[in-house]
């Protein structure tokens, strides 16, 4: 089985709706996974944009999610599901939705799969949360969807 991340907000490549932006009310999207590796015990994520101006922006990132937990709804606030957040490229904690300059752009929510915690702090930086994956991932599901400001 493979390891995949879906929304019932929008599909695979296609515009994330409004209300998960900074046109609306800026919140999560539900997300839900299946078909971790088998050896899972937590999460972790990562939502860029590879197309931001200045290089990727990181709109959210979040980690140690117990992996019992297999979805989450919209708005969801992880920190009571147990999971740590870090800071994004906006330099504040939490979700921090699509808001392009100009254009089109894509948004990647990256899935890890992790058999052991991270043990990073809350607030810790995007660099070492990935310098933290490079070494403790064992498996990754990802979900793309598209944003342009009207």
């Amino acid at each position: 089985m493979a390891f995949t991340l879906t929304s019932p907000a929008f599909q695979e490549g296609q515009p994330i709706p409004r209300q998960f932006t900074c046109q609306g009310p800026d919140k999560s999207p539900v997300l839900s996974w299946s078909g971790a590796p088998p050896a899972t015990r937590f999460y972790a994520m990562v939502m860029d944009d590879p197309d931001a101006p200045r290089g990727t922006w990181t709109h959210w990132t979040w980690w140690d999610l117990p992996a019992a937990t297999t979805s989450l709804p919209e708005g969801a606030d992880v920190s009571k599901l147990a999971a740590i957040q870090g800071t994004t490229s906006a330099r504040s904690v939490g979700y921090h939705g699509p808001c392009p300059p100009s254009g089109r752009h894509r948004y990647v929510f990256t899935l890890h799969a992790l058999v052991e915690p991270l043990g990073l702090k809350k607030g810790a930086s995007v660099s070492d949360l990935q310098a933290a994956l490079k070494t403790k991932s064992v498996g990754k599901a990802q979900l793309l969807g598209t944003y342009q400001q009207t």
